[in-house]
């Protein structure tokens, strides 16, 4: 594959501008971005490889690569690939008069292009190479970025554009003709400091991450450009980040929801208060501080993805949540000044979500487990904790050698060591037992994220529960505390060795 890419990169040669360089090879090594590999960091193995590779090549094309790396690539592989370029430098490499440019751009400007809703920013970020002995900017161009809030505010798209009047002008155009857009132009240091929060965002240790097809073919670009950005004398917080809500401000704000005219036609108050707690804490946490803000994405992710995974509801609360969540539209929409056609395109949401949501939030009674049982498994009501908790903790009803079991509390330490201890029949090793309560606890706890997928993978081929958790507790013992390594450690499993 090295060898491949340095001799793709013959074409490097044939390019007459700098910003055509770093394009090519931002495509170039957009080729792992976002992929996984054994043995280590995609970024490590793959790009400081390719590094490597190139500067044994001691071509006039490996060059103009290691030349492209320095300025795009990670820290590591930049700091690298200019060392190795030097040195081909000084023995006399030959490379395009246009390489020293590589990577030499001032910004020029940046605006930002958002909708009523607070879905998504359109992010534009102008840049030209420095300017020539006319003091006229060279070659223009914009960097363009779709953040997406809908998705954890990470970066869903980029491209860059040579026509910027042309982009800066259509944008604006499309602005003034729709009360439901805003463009305008913010400071490089904001600019800076949302791309840099959605670009980490983007980043997704498990899967690929849902971008764009073409996202990773800019993505180098997009990351090194943004360092050309001011990051200013204090760092500025992203344009979505709002101040926390405390629990008093959160209560504060379903009182008021609750005394408000959307709100009076709610007939269980009840209900309608636990139903107002979740809308607030899902705007709160997973949409950045933002309870009030409310679009038909949001509302149709929220009642027919997040609630379903994530939230143990009653009936009474899964009968009203809909009611509750039109209710809250207005309020919001109210609060917010969110133009007319903006809230009636979102109670359209919730309604058509409305018919949808008894089948996609299926109550975990109707699949014959009892209420009593789950709301020990789910004190914290996460429903998305329930299989791996069931995983750590299979017996929890019946009596076992005169110990009533349903009075045994999983969330309880000393009870917890009870049950794993019933767990193994009573004959374990306490040093043993240690170790396979620091693996129920992780998985209780779902830290790391890791444990429970890896320990699914085991299940899905076939392999025994005890099995799979020896496999558990030997790569934590062996790794030890570095949460990192462990991650790492739990991604490559992919079987259980002959060994175990």
């Amino acid at each position: 594959m090295f060898k491949e890419m340095v001799q793709a990169a013959r074409e490097l040669l044939a390019v007459r501008t700098p910003l055509d360089a770093e394009l090519m090879v931002s495509d170039m090594i957009g080729a792992w971005w976002g992929r996984r590999v054994r043995g280590g960091d995609v970024e490590q193995v793959l790009g400081e490889g390719l590094v490597d590779y190139a500067a044994k090549a001691g071509t006039p094309a490996s060059l103009t690569l290691l030349i492209c790396l320095a300025y795009l690539g990670t820290a590591r592989q930049g700091a690298k690939a200019e060392g190795a370029a030097l040195a081909m430098m000084e023995s006399g490499v030959a490379r395009p008069g246009w390489a020293d440019k590589v990577g030499a751009v001032k910004p020029a400007g940046c605006y930002v292009s958002r909708d009523a809703y607070g879905d998504q920013d359109t992010v534009i970020c102008t840049f030209a190479y420095r300017w020539n002995e006319t003091s006229q900017p060279t070659d223009r161009h914009a960097l363009v970025m779709v953040v997406d809030y809908n998705m954890s505010g990470m970066a869903r798209d980029a491209w860059v554009s040579s026509q910027v009047d042309k982009l800066l002008e259509q944008a604006k155009a499309e602005a003034a003709g729709n009360p439901m857009l805003l463009f305008e132009e913010i400071q490089p240091e904001q600019a800076r400091a949302l791309l840099e929060s959605a670009m980490k965002a983007t980043i997704e240790p498990k899967t690929p991450p849902p971008v764009s097809d073409s996202y990773s073919a800019y993505h180098a670009f997009a990351r090194a450009r943004i360092k050309a950005l001011p990051p200013g004398r204090k760092r500025p917080a992203p344009l979505h980040i709002e101040a926390p809500y405390s629990r008093e401000r959160r209560a504060m704000l379903a009182a008021e929801f609750l005394a408000s005219d959307a709100a009076e036609h709610l007939s269980d108050p009840s209900a309608a208060s636990r139903c107002a707690d979740h809308i607030i804490d899902y705007g709160c946490e997973q949409d950045f501080n933002r309870p009030l803000r409310v679009s038909p994405t949001k509302c149709e992710t929220f009642l027919l993805d997040w609630l379903p995974r994530k939230v143990m509801l009653s009936a009474a609360e899964q009968e009203a949540m809909p009611h509750v969540l039109s209710a809250w539209v207005r309020f919001a929409a109210h609060r917010t000044s969110l133009p007319e056609q903006g809230l009636k395109a979102t109670l359209d949401a919730v309604w058509e979500a409305t018919g949808k949501f008894p089948e996609a939030y299926r109550d975990p009674t109707s699949f014959g487990l009892d209420r009593v049982l789950l709301e020990r498994l789910l004190p914290d009501g996460d429903l998305s904790a329930l299989a791996r908790r069931v995983f750590a903790f299979p017996y929890l009803q019946g009596t076992h050698n005169g110990i009533e079991l349903d009075r045994l509390n999983p969330a309880d330490e000393a009870d917890r060591r009870t049950l794993l201890e019933i767990d193994h029949g009573g004959a374990i090793d306490q040093e043993h037992l240690a170790w396979h309560e620091e693996i129920a606890t992780r998985m209780w706890e779902g830290d790391p994220p890791q444990l429970w997928e890896a320990a699914q993978r085991l299940l899905d081929l076939g392999h025994d529960r005890h099995d799979v958790l020896h496999v558990l507790i030997e790569i934590a013992e062996r790794i030890g505390g570095d949460p990192d390594e462990l991650a790492a450690a739990l991604d490559d499993i992919a079987d259980i060795p002959d060994e175990i």
